[in-house]
Order: structure tokens, then sequence, then C-alpha cells
């Protein structure tokens, strides 16, 4: 991600993410807490490496044994109207819409499957994670190489609006 010249990322990404059965609450739909657990799925598959060979697009070296961890210091969702369960993988669309020090804030919307009639979004909700140096638990400063790949990723922030 160091390349100046890297084409722009078209946003916002759009990240598949299966539900599970368990989601669900006694109503018939997906379970408040269920989204946290979306949301963190959507943000590790794109922005982390675990797993994945170089080269791969993760933008953050991060995990249990390497010398960076991360850390959610704020979240906030705004839930739209009730999201049904579906068997096809949700869309959770993403983007960063803040780079700071050592933090950075990515955005998201849910939505339907791809190709399913929609209505819009199902909730929108911003996340703030903090990078830690893992040998301390202190906050790092983002690295270079980072924070230009973050910011390939940079779109608008969420409009919660005001409280009703």
């Amino acid at each position: 991600m160091t390349d100046s010249a890297a084409a722009p990322v078209e946003l916002p990404l759009h990240v598949p993410v299966s539900l599970r059965w368990a989601d669900q609450d006694a109503y018939g739909h997906i379970n408040n807490a269920s989204i946290l657990r979306i949301l963190e799925e959507a943000r590790v598959r794109t922005f982390w490496d675990y797993g994945r060979p170089p080269g791969e697009g993760a933008l953050l070296t991060v995990g249990v044994d390497r010398d960076t961890h991360t850390v959610v210091a704020e979240q906030r969702i705004q839930y739209l109207r009730v999201m049904p369960y579906y068997s096809a993988p949700i869309d959770v669309r993403l983007w960063i819409s803040r780079v700071g020090g050592a933090s950075f804030e990515v955005s998201y919307e849910i939505h339907p499957p791809e190709g399913q009639p929609s209505e819009g979004a199902f909730c929108r909700a911003s996340a703030t994670i903090v990078l830690l140096d893992a040998a301390s638990g202190r906050p790092r400063s983002l690295r270079p190489e980072e924070r230009e790949g973050l910011r390939l990723h940079l779109g608008e922030p969420i409009d919660f609006g005001k409280r009703r």
C-alpha cells in the first residue's frame, strides 16, 4: 500500500456475511447483539490479515501472535428497520470514515443480500478502533503504510442525525 499512485478504491466495500440460525431472537428477526458480531466479522475480513497470504488486501498486521493488537474504543449503531433472517449472505457495506493518530473509524451499513429487494439499510454503525502495542498494551501510532492504506478507503462519516 505504499504506492502513492494506487488506484482509488470503489466505496463502499461490500462484504457478504452469512447469518447463523442462532442470530434470530424470539420475534424471528436478527437480535441487536448479533449485529455487533456481523459488523466485527465484516471489519476483520476486510482490514485484518488473519490467515491471509500477503498481498490479499489486508491493511493491518494484527493478532494474538503479532506486535499489534486492536480494541474497539467506541461503537454506535442506529437501527433503521427490523432485519429478518436470510439464508443468503447479507451485504455489509463499510469504509473508513476517520484516520487519527493511533485510531481510525469504520463506518458500516447492513443491507439485504445482493439481488434481494431492498428498502434501504437495516442499520448503520460506526466503530472507533485503537491500535495497541502488544508488549506494553498502550496505544501506538499508525505506521505510514497503515495510514496510507486506510486513507484509500476513506469516505464520509455516518450522519446519525438527531435522536428521536
